[in-house]
């Protein structure tokens, strides 16, 4: 029994690690850009980033890319979607675009300097 619980051991651990590899270049679609504002600031102090990501993108997705590309380890995924407002230039009515943002927060003892870039 001791063996059945090593292997569920390993496969757990195999299972947080990033994957290792040639990444794929259709990952680098889901991340956008970071988001460097006030309040992406305060929450990483909670070992949390943002980033702007497309409106389409799911949450397993998000974190299959930023593990990947930045090689860290994802706890959790929260997303939002702000709405685009209506807007006049010059008396003609437009309208913004719809944004989705994502709020990843990462295992403890690891960051993501935004400021590089990838």
């Amino acid at each position: 029994m001791s063996e059945q619980n090593t292997k569920k051991s390993a496969k757990k651990k195999a299972a947080k690690a990033p994957a290792t590899g040639p990444i794929d270049p259709a990952l680098y679609d889901f991340v956008r850009a970071p988001l460097i504002t006030e309040k992406a600031t305060m929450a990483s102090e909670h070992n949390q980033v943002m980033f702007r990501v497309p409106v389409k993108a799911t949450k397993p997705e998000i974190k299959r890319a930023i593990e990947t590309l930045f090689k860290v380890n994802v706890t959790a995924v929260n997303t939002l979607i702000s709405k685009g407002k209506l807007k006049r230039f010059r008396g003609h009515l437009g309208r913004r675009s719809d944004v989705k943002k994502a709020i990843v927060t990462l295992a403890e003892g690891q960051s993501i300097d935004v400021t590089t870039g990838l």
